[in-house]
C-alpha cells in the first residue's frame, strides 16, 4: 500500500468510523499511540487487532477510487495463472484476474501507485484494469501457482512417455544390454523431458516446504512420494520407462557413477527455487524393482535458529540458558530421526555464539553454514569420523564443541574427556525421552560417575504439525478431556487468582482454568494448502537439569523411568504436557500430540 497524502489518510480515518468499523474513541487511542511510539498509524491499526487488513484495504481502496477485489477465498483458473508469469507476480506483489478488451486485469497491492502500475505495464507489454487487494489476499493467489506445478508435472511426464522408450527387461542380467544402456546414457540424460521432470519435481517439493523426495521403483511404475510437515505423501506415478534416465540423471547432478547399480551411493548438489538455495542430500540404494532415490532438502533460508521460535518456552528455556551460562558440561539432546534436534544444536549454538568464543563444530552432514562457527564436515572414506575429528578438535583450543551425533564408545568418552578438561559441549544421541540419554551413555561404557560430573542438562524432543491460519474452535469431548486432565491436572490454574502466575511459568499469556467439563480447543480448516489442517511444525520438548539426585540415581545405574520420575518431581515438563498446554494454546491439536509424543519413554 503506498504513502496516502494527509488529506486521504484523513478521509480513510472517517471512512473506518462511518463505517462503524472503528470508534471515534479507539482512533484517537490509537493516534495517540502512533505518534508516542513513532509507529505508522495504519500499521497499528491492524496489529492493534481493530482494524483487518482487508478491512484497511477496501476502505483506502473506496477513499483512492480505486475498484477493490476480496481475494481471500479465491480460486483461479490455471489458464488465467499462465497470463503473468510467477516471478513477475512474486516481484511486483500483482496477480492475474482476467481479460477485458484487450487489457490484462490485475489484482495488486500498490494498485495506487501510478509508478508502480507503469512499471508493470512496461514489463509484461500490455496495457491493465487494476484492482485493490490486500497483501493476504494476493499470497492467496500467489500460493495457487505452486498447485499449478503438479499440473505443469504432469504434461512433463505425457512428454516422458511420449519421447523415451527404453526397454529394461533384464537388465541387470544381461551383460550386453547394460553396455548399451551406458552407451545410451548421454542421450537419455539430456533428454529435455527428463531433465524437466526432474526440475518439476524438485521445484514442487521445495515450494511444498518438503524435507525428503523419495523416488521408488515398483513393478510396472514409478512413485514419487513428499514427506511434508513430516507426513509421506504421494504425489505422483510415473512410467516404469522413466527410471532409468530420471535416476542417471540424479546421479550425473550428484557426481556418483551412473554405471553402479549393485551397491548404495550418497551424494549431494544444489538448486535454486524462487531465488533461494537449496542443498540436495542424495541416497540411492538398489531395492528388488531397481534404484531407490531419497532426496533430503535442506531450505537454508527458512529457519529460524532462536529458540522461542522453535516452541520453547517457560521452564524449558530457562533451564536450557542456565545451563548455556556454564563454561564446561555438556548439553545434550534425543529424539528419533527428523525430530529437529540438529536445529536444536543450533539455535543453541546461535545463543552463545560471540567473538569471544572458538566454536567448532563436527557434523555428517553439515545441514546449515553459520559465520563465525568452524565447521567440520565427517568423512569416514578419508578416516576423518566423529572420534578422529573430535581429537583433532581438541587441539584447536575450542571454548565450546558441537558433535553432532554420538554414535559409540568412543566418541562418547571423548565428548566427556573434552567437557571435564573445561569445554562446553552439544551432542545428540537417539532416544525416545531425555531420561534416556543417561541409561544410553551407561549402555556405550562411558562410567557412571563421569556422566553424573559432566551432563548439565538434557532436552527431549518430536516435531508436530502447527494448526493452519485458518482455523475453528470446538469443545473438547469426554476423551481429550480426560487426557488433558491427567496430564494437566496439576499445572493448570486452579483458581482466577493464580492463573497469571501459573501462565506466566509455564511460557503463555494465558491458560485455561483446570475443569472436569470440558476445554475449548482449536484446529484447522482442510484445504489444499492445509492438508488436515495443518502447516509447518514447531516442536514439543522435555527439559530437565542432572539434579544432586538424577546424579545419585546415576551412579546407581537406575532406568530411565526411574529418572523420569524424579525430573517431573523436580518440576520439569514432559513433552506430552508440553503439547497439550501447546493445544490449549491454540498451536497443534491434543490429536497430533497423541500421534507423536506416544511413545515417551526409553
Amino acid at each position: 500500500m503506498s504513502v496516502l497524502s494527509a488529506t486521504a489518510q484523513t478521509q480513510v480515518e472517517d471512512k473506518l468510523v462511518e463505517d462503524k468499523i472503528l470508534t471515534r474513541a479507539d482512533l484517537s487511542e490509537l493516534k495517540k499511540q502512533s505518534k508516542d511510539t513513532a509507529t505508522p498509524l495504519f500499521g497499528l491499526l491492524v496489529t492493534s487487532g481493530k482494524v483487518t487488513n482487508e478491512q484497511l484495504t477496501k476502505t483506502v481502496a473506496q477513499v483512492s477510487k480505486i475498484p477493490y477485489v476480496n481475494l481471500l477465498e479465491a480460486k483461479i483458473d490455471n489458464k488465467v495463472l499462465e497470463l503473468l508469469p510467477q516471478d513477475v507476480a512474486e516481484r511486483y506483489m500483482a496477480v492475474p484476474l482476467g481479460e477485458m478488451q484487450h487489457r490484462l486485469v490485475v489484482a495488486m497491492l500498490d494498485a495506487d501507485n501510478v509508478q508502480a502500475v507503469d512499471f508493470l505495464s512496461n514489463r509484461i507489454g500490455r496495457p491493465l484494469k487494476v484492482y485493490a487487494a490486500s497483501e493476504e489476499g494476493i499470497r492467496q493467489i500467489l500460493h495457487q501457482y505452486e498447485a499449478k506445478i503438479s499440473d505443469n508435472l504432469v504434461s512433463a511426464i505425457g512428454e516422458i512417455g511420449d519421447n523415451i522408450k527404453i526397454d529394461t527387461t533384464d537388465q541387470q542380467e544381461k551383460a550386453a544390454q547394460k553396455a548399451a544402456e551406458r552407451d545410451s546414457i548421454k542421450t537419455i540424460v539430456q533428454d529435455s523431458p527428463i531433465s524437466k521432470a526432474l526440475s518439476t519435481i524438485l521445484e514442487y517439493a521445495a515450494k511444498n516446504r518438503a524435507s525428503d523426495v523419495h523416488i521408488e521403483p515398483m513393478k510396472d511404475s514409478l512413485k514419487i512420494r513428499c514427506r511434508i510437515d513430516g507426513i509421506l505423501r504421494e504425489i505422483m506415478m510415473l512410467p516404469k520407462s522413466t527410471e532409468p534416465p530420471l535416476v542417471s540423471r540424479i546421479k550425473i547432478l550428484s557426481n556418483l557413477k551412473i554405471d553402479e547399480h549393485r551397491i548404495p551411493q550418497d551424494g549431494e548438489f544444489t538448486i535454486n527455487v524462487a531465488g533461494k538455495d537449496i542443498d540436495l542430500r542424495i541416497a540411492i540404494s538398489p531395492v528388488v524393482w531397481g534404484e531407490q532415490v531419497v532426496i533430503r532438502l535442506l531450505d537454508k533460508t527458512g529457519t529460524s535458529f532462536k529458540l522461542e521460535d522453535m516452541g520453547y518456552t517457560g521452564r524449558s528455556l530457562r533451564t536450557i540458558r542456565d545451563g548455556l551460562k556454564r563454561t564446561n558440561g555438556m548439553i545434550l539432546t534425543s529424539g528419533p530421526t527428523g525430530s529437529g534436534k540438529s536445529t536444536s544444536l543450533y539455535a543453541l549454538l546461535q545463543e552463545v555464539k560471540t567473538d569471544a568464543v572458538n566454536i567448532v563444530t563436527l557434523e555428517d552432514p553439515v545441514e546449515y553454514k553459520m559465520e563465525g562457527v568452524n565447521q567440520i564436515q565427517v568423512n569416514a572414506d578419508i578416516g576423518l569420523t566423529f572420534a578422529s575429528g573430535l581429537r583433532s578438535i581438541l587441539r584447536q583450543d575450542p571454548d565450546i564443541v558441537m558433535v553432532g551425533e554420538i554414535r559409540d564408545r568412543e566418541t562418547a568418552e571423548l565428548a566427556v574427556q573434552a567437557s571435564l578438561t573445561g569445554h562446553l559441549v552439544f551432542s545428540t544421541l537417539h532416544t525416545n525421552s531425555a531420561a534416556g540419554i543417561l541409561p544410553r551413555l551407561l549402555d556405550m561404557g562411558v562410567e557412571p560417575f563421569l556422566i553424573a560430573s559432566t551432563v548439565h542438562v538434557v532436552i527431549g524432543q518430536r516435531l508436530a504439525r502447527r494448526i493452519g491460519k485458518q482455523t475453528e474452535q470446538y469443545q473438547s469431548d469426554a476423551v481429550e478431556t480426560a487426557a488433558i486432565k491427567e496430564a494437566l491436572g496439576s499445572l493448570l490454574p486452579k483458581d482466577a487468582e493464580h492463573m497469571k502466575e501459573v501462565a506466566s511459568d509455564l511460557g503463555y499469556e494465558s491458560l485455561p482454568l483446570a475443569s472436569d467439563t470440558a476445554y475449548t480447543l482449536t484446529r484447522g480448516k482442510e484445504s489444499p494448502e492445509t492438508p488436515g489442517g495443518y502447516k509447518g511444525r514447531m516442536g514439543l520438548y522435555e527439559v530437565f537439569n542432572v539434579s544432586e539426585q538424577i546424579q545419585q540415581l546415576i551412579l546407581n545405574r537406575s532406568t530411565s523411568s526411574e529418572i523420569q520420575r524424579q525430573a517431573e518431581q523436580e518440576g520439569m515438563i514432559s513433552m506430552r504436557q508440553d503439547g497439550y498446554m501447546k493445544a490449549l494454546a491454540g498451536y497443534t491439536t491434543v490429536q497430533e500430540v497423541n500421534r507423536v509424543a506416544s511413545a515417551n519413554s526409553a
